[in-house]
Parts: structure tokens; C-alpha cells; sequence
């Protein structure tokens, strides 16, 4: 950051915040996929089995309307944990057209080890942070005003 001769702070041209988050975000996006990736896993079925271990079990679409993604992906990521023996989906007994998905206990074996593999990412990630600022900055991340209907996301 420079000063002038006003002594308005102003950013370097690549530390804007835009670029900053962009390269950050990448930065950690990669560690987490390399991480996930060690446990057999893409990021989605990463985050779905996480979804998973926090609710034990869940339906099919309240899946998809948690994970902010289209059914037709979810049901693509949940074949490929299926295929793997991560997950198991089943009729719901309460309604047939329902499919509760839970996981498997080599799910969530296989789930252990991707929560410790990206505990280690954020831990090497956010060494130099104390807890109250990591709080702050998640704080601020969360009002963002991005969605996932963006372009990007798609």
C-alpha cells in the first residue's frame, strides 16, 4: 500500500481486495481439493459425505437444496459414493418417492480422514490468525454478497 501526498492510503494494483480473495481463494481451494484428493475424494463428495456426518442422514433433495446444487450433479455425486461404498441411499419408508442417503461405515471412516486432512490445510493456512480474528473474518466473508446462482457457479 502507498500514500499520497494527501495521505490516502491507497492499495497496490495486485493487493486489492478483489485479487487478494481471488488468489487466497485459490490458494486454499487447491490445498482442499490436493487434501481431499488424498482421501479418495473430490471436493462435492467431500462436502457431501461433511453434510452427511453432521446429520447422520438426510434426504436426496433436502441434499441438493443444503449442497446449493442441482439434483441431476447431486445424484451424479452420489452414484460416484455409492460406487465407492461411502453412502448408501434407500427408499424412505414414510413415502417411496423419497431416497434417504446416510453413510456407510467405510464412509464414515473415509470421513475422519478428509476432516483431518483440511483441519491440517486450515491450521497451515491460518497459523498467523488468533481465534478472534478468524471469527471476524468469517464474519465478513459470510456477508459477501455473492450467490450461488452467479455465473460462475454454474
Amino acid at each position: 500500500m502507498t500514500a499520497d501526498p494527501t495521505g490516502t492510503v491507497e492499495a497496490e494494483p495486485l493487493d486489492r481486495l478483489g485479487f487478494l480473495l481471488a488468489r487466497h481463494g485459490a490458494i486454499a481451494y487447491a490445498r482442499t481439493e490436493h487434501a481431499f484428493k488424498q482421501c479418495g475424494l473430490t471436493p462435492r463428495q467431500g462436502a457431501t459425505l461433511v453434510l452427511l456426518g453432521e446429520s447422520g442422514h438426510m434426504s436426496q433433495k433436502g441434499m441438493a437444496e443444503v449442497l446449493e446444487v442441482d439434483p441431476s450433479i447431486l445424484c451424479g455425486i452420489l452414484n460416484d459414493l455409492e460406487d465407492t461404498h461411502f453412502v448408501e441411499r434407500r427408499r424412505d419408508p414414510a413415502d417411496r418417492r423419497r431416497h434417504i442417503v446416510a453413510l456407510t461405515d467405510e464412509g464414515s471412516r473415509t470421513l475422519v480422514k478428509a476432516q483431518d486432512a483440511i483441519t491440517a490445510v486450515e491450521q497451515e493456512l491460518f497459523a498467523d490468525f488468533t481465534p478472534e480474528e478468524l471469527s471476524t473474518l468469517r464474519n465478513l466473508l459470510v456477508r459477501m454478497r455473492t450467490s450461488t446462482s452467479d455465473s460462475v457457479c454454474t
